[in-house]
């Protein structure tokens, strides 16, 4: 059993109600720091699972459980390069580098924010090019896709997003390299 961490944005409830913190509590949500942010409910979660699909989907049971609307999760799929070197533990010149193609061709164009100094990228594809390039763990790379297919889902009002969810990340997984 691993423990993975995440981010669940939810909305739907009043955060001055009485017994709100106590709502998700009980639904299962005991693994998850409770904030109100920027008029969001966010819960950070550190929840034990075999997996990273089957700990995104049991937190977001949970959360619907305590009567709120999953929004997305997070960690955000929008990265810029300093986002990029603080997850990866590399520096954001180095970052800068693979982005400009000094280091090694073929990294992930930005994909927001195209013509600016800060432009953003897509964690999933950045992620899946690093560990193709033995920066980053498979493990690392297999949750950023994980993150992105959820946050597809949820966009696309995706009803059966387990089943979703499991079989992406069941193909995606087959398709990424094992380590050496």
């Amino acid at each position: 059993m691993n423990t993975f961490e995440f981010s669940i944005v939810a909305s739907g409830l009043d955060p001055e109600a009485e017994g709100f913190a106590d709502r998700f509590f009980d639904a299962g949500c005991d693994d998850a720091t409770i904030s109100f942010q920027k008029g969001h409910i966010i819960l950070d979660f550190a929840r034990e699972a075999d997996s990273i699909d089957a700990a995104i989907c049991s937190a977001m049971e949970c959360v619907m459980n305590a009567g709120a609307h999953v929004d997305r999760v997070e960690p955000d799929p929008l990265v810029s390069l300093s986002d990029m070197a603080a997850r990866t533990g590399m520096s954001r010149a180095a970052m800068t580098q693979y982005a400009k193609g000094q280091r090694s061709e073929g990294f992930p164009a930005p994909v927001a924010r195209v013509t600016s100094d800060t432009s953003l990228y897509d964690w999933s594809e950045v992620a899946t090019w690093l560990h193709q390039h033995e920066k980053l763990s498979r493990e690392k790379a297999i949750e950023a896709k994980a993150v992105k297919i959820v946050n597809d889902a949820l966009s696309a009002g995706d009803a059966d997003l387990r089943e979703v969810l499991h079989e992406q990340l069941q193909h995606y997984e087959e398709s990424l390299p094992k380590a050496a």
